[in-house]
């Protein structure tokens, strides 16, 4: 099969033939029919996240159909041959620590993420723990199902991070942030989009998908927030985002790399303002955004892309060349 592996940090994706995975007890085969592209697989390839696995199928974003499962014995298969299902970064948790315990294996010590330490959907084929996969809803073909499982996941728990906040404010507007704001309007909140100055594209973006207002990050808005979610890597958003907050107000950091935050002055801090990070997700948020996903209707914007372009859809996410999301699809003879 076709795969794009990263061999070494900083260098580019390697467009590869490799062996068909086999599956093991408990695991699926599923035939890729998409992967979404994340900025994680960025932070992979430009060596800003530690040890991955090498070499490493990167994409944890993947919708696929499944060839074969393997049950642990004593156990019935949990899908059907030709389900349809989605594989998300979580891939593994130990379930016996304190964290998997108490409803928090996001923060399992032992846990392993597909893309990361598993290899994931940049392929013609993957293996997945089948515990940790989702069916998708109907009504999502597999291009607009792909970037829910991790643009809607993360962002859906980044939300849920920011408690009944009314007047939330969006920072970085791609992939999470197109679908955080429909569930957010959904939900009866009001958005306000904060994008790069003078990208006028992104700000249009913001305000067709949702906001009631979108501008620079560097200006205030136009009322104060209850809550800002930061998308963006960006350490200097963090400060911008608490001045914009007011007393008692919530700023959650939704990525899992950011550039170094500056130092700022207590005074944005008091308050009893809250400033936290939202790490990974855990298999209830998957099942809860997932059902709640069509009630919405949450619609997805993606850019396709077929898998020997991978190269291409992540120096275009670098640089903010489109809208929404972007989507790799294998090619079969």
């Amino acid at each position: 099969m076709r795969a794009l592996v990263l061999t070494e940090p900083r260098r580019p994706l390697a467009l590869l033939e490799r062996p068909e995975p086999t599956p093991g007890p408990g695991e699926v085969l599923l035939d890729v029919r998409a992967c979404a592209v994340c900025r994680t697989d960025l932070h992979l390839v430009d060596g800003e996240l530690p040890d991955p696995k090498l070499p490493l199928v990167p994409g944890h974003q993947i919708v696929g159909e499944v060839l074969a499962e393997v049950p642990q014995p004593g156990q019935t298969p949990r899908f059907a041959r030709g389900a349809r299902v989605g594989v998300p970064w979580l891939g593994f948790t130990c379930g016996k620590c304190s964290y998997c315990l108490s409803g928090r294996e996001n923060l399992c010590d032992a846990a392993r993420f597909t893309g990361y330490q598993i290899d994931g959907g940049f392929a013609e084929r993957a293996v997945a723990d089948a515990r940790y996969c989702f069916p998708i809803p109907e009504g999502y073909p597999d291009l607009q199902a792909a970037p829910l499982l991790c643009a809607g996941l993360i962002g859906y728990r980044t939300l849920r991070m920011a408690g009944d906040a009314e007047r939330i404010g969006i920072y970085g507007f791609g992939a999470a942030a197109h679908l955080v704001v429909q569930v957010a309007r959904h939900q009866g909140r009001r958005v306000f989009g904060f994008v790069r100055a003078g990208d006028e594209k992104a700000k249009e973006f913001a305000l067709q998908m949702g906001a009631e207002w979108a501008g620079a990050s560097n200006e205030p808005p136009p009322v104060e927030l209850d809550a800002a979610l930061i998308f963006a890597p960006a350490g200097e958003l963090v400060p911008a985002a608490l001045r914009a907050v007011r007393k008692g107000g919530a700023v959650v950091c939704g990525g899992i790399h950011m550039s170094d935050i500056p130092s700022f002055p207590y005074s944005i801090l008091w308050g009893e303002r809250v400033l936290r990070s939202v790490a990974n997700l855990t298999r209830k948020d998957g099942e809860e955004f997932l059902a709640l996903a069509p009630r919405v209707p949450l619609r997805t914007e993606v850019n396709v892309y077929p898998l020997e372009e991978g190269a291409r859809a992540l120096a275009d996410l670098r640089h903010g060349r489109f809208s929404g999301a972007a989507v790799l699809t294998p090619k079969r003879a």
